[in-house]
């Protein structure tokens, strides 16, 4: 009966965090196109179901028993959810930039609760995300809500579909011609390679990390240089 009791709290469990997910999912592939662009106007008018993800945020904290890949799908919904919940907190604006509370920049104010527990989105990113998981895919993952900003998925990560998301919007950031410039001897690349660049270098150079997702390859003596990062915000 007990082991009865606890497969069904585990199928429960399960259960509400899929359903959740989902209402996510549906958010993200009703106001984010394709290219990434976030209509928040719209998203506005749905800020209730918004609400009801992040309740589920709220009340659940990642189990140790959970798969790398489910607690990493988990913190980088979350991240982006309350991303976007703080710019619509502050709807309309121009970037995310002009958010400020007591001086704090929206990443650190310390609003984003998960688990009974409350967190910076700085903390979820550096603390848990880049610290736990080690893997600079990470960096396509969570959204700054900034046109120079890997584009925002519209679809939510799930323990299924990660790394084939993650891969997938990597290769459409690398390749995409307003975010990175590519020849064979000569890149001008996103500054996040620059202030990341520790992530990127783990197994070669910045080069190497690039010639896994670029369709043109670039020589190891290519000239490299960063763009200036447009901090625009992502919406219509």
């Amino acid at each position: 009966m007990k082991k009865i009791f606890l497969l069904l709290i585990i199928t429960l469990t399960f259960s509400q965090g899929y359903a959740q997910t989902s209402v996510f999912n549906d958010l993200l592939q009703k106001h984010v196109t394709k290219t990434g662009i976030v209509d928040y106007k719209s998203f506005k008018n749905d800020e209730a179901k918004l609400d009801s993800y992040i309740s589920y945020l709220e009340k659940t904290t990642p189990a140790a028993s959970w798969s790398e890949n489910k607690q990493k799908a988990f913190w980088i919904n979350a991240y982006n959810a309350y991303t976007i919940k703080i710019i619509l907190e502050n709807y309309p604006l121009k970037s995310i930039m002009d958010i400020k509370e007591k001086g704090k920049t929206a990443w650190k104010i310390p609003f984003a609760k998960v688990g009974g527990k409350t967190y910076t989105l700085d903390h979820i990113e550096h603390q848990i995300l880049r610290k736990d998981f080690s893997d600079p895919k990470i960096h396509v993952g969570v959204n700054c809500a900034s046109g120079s900003c890997p584009k925002l998925g519209n679809k939510a990560f799930t323990e299924q579909n990660i790394e084939a998301e993650l891969t997938r919007l990597m290769k459409d950031f690398v390749n995409d011609t307003t975010r990175n410039k590519i020849s064979k001897k000569k890149v001008q690349i996103s500054s996040i390679f620059d202030w990341f660049k520790d992530d990127f270098t783990k197994k070669g150079s910045v080069i190497n990390f690039l010639n896994k997702y670029s369709e043109t390859e670039i020589s190891s003596k290519a000239k490299i240089s960063f763009l200036k990062y447009d901090w625009t915000l992502n919406g219509k």
